[in-house]
């Protein structure tokens, strides 16, 4: 695989798992104990951090990531093993 094609996966996975990330660990200031804003939906969240947000989602990338180069690489899941409407005869 081209470093170029690489990246451009890499970078999918990283805006994918975005929203794996950003669900988890969320507290609304109620939750949190922390008084509303004047103007503050109460559903937002108390304290959003885009640094511990970018942090977790590059952890959580870069694991995927590695899962997808080593099969890449080592083929343990290819497209015919996912065919399951035309297999392929063995």
């Amino acid at each position: 695989m081209q470093w170029k094609s690489a990246l451009a996966i890499y970078v999918l996975f990283w805006a994918f798992s975005v929203f794996l990330v950003l669900p988890f660990g969320v507290r609304t200031s109620e939750e949190a104990g922390v008084p509303l804003v004047p103007g503050q939906s109460p559903s937002a969240p108390a304290n959003f951090s885009m640094k511990r947000i970018a942090i977790r989602t590059t952890i959580v990338a870069t694991t995927l990531f590695a899962i997808f180069a080593l099969n890449y690489n080592y083929g343990w899941v290819t497209p015919d093993m996912l065919d399951w409407v035309h297999p392929s005869p063995r």
